[in-house]
């Protein structure tokens, strides 16, 4: 189900989402989060909102990283959400990222008609 999720101090809702579902997934501030991958960024020499920096930043913190099966490539934000019941995720879609917790799947907008390409799931499996 969507919930409405924007921890962005200045409001914000366009450029920042893969901040905002990191927070979201682990627990973090907004600025908190924005920090770490700014600093993996510079480790890295690369954006923080690059997917090699926030890919590095979530392995080392626990996740593990899953490719959407082919069975399954039609499946939408809302249908994944649906069929994972208890978990802490990171979708990458075309273009965004969002945070999906036990069914819940969190956004500065209804996302859940958009195709996942892969996943990040905290603790793996």
């Amino acid at each position: 189900m969507y919930q409405y999720w924007n921890p962005n101090p200045a409001a914000a809702k366009v450029g920042d989402c893969t901040v905002r579902a990191i927070s979201k997934a682990m627990g973090q501030t907004w600025e908190e989060t924005y920090i770490q991958l700014a600093l993996y960024g510079l480790m890295l020499s690369d954006m923080p909102s690059a997917n090699a920096v926030w890919g590095a930043y979530l392995k080392d913190n626990g996740f593990s990283r899953y490719i959407i099966p082919d069975e399954y490539m039609t499946c939408t934000v809302s249908e994944f959400a649906n069929n994972h019941p208890e978990g802490v995720y990171i979708l990458a879609l075309s273009g965004h990222v969002i945070a999906v917790i036990d069914a819940n799947y969190y956004d500065t907008w209804d996302s859940g008609a958009m195709t996942p390409i892969y996943y990040w799931r905290e603790g793996g499996k």
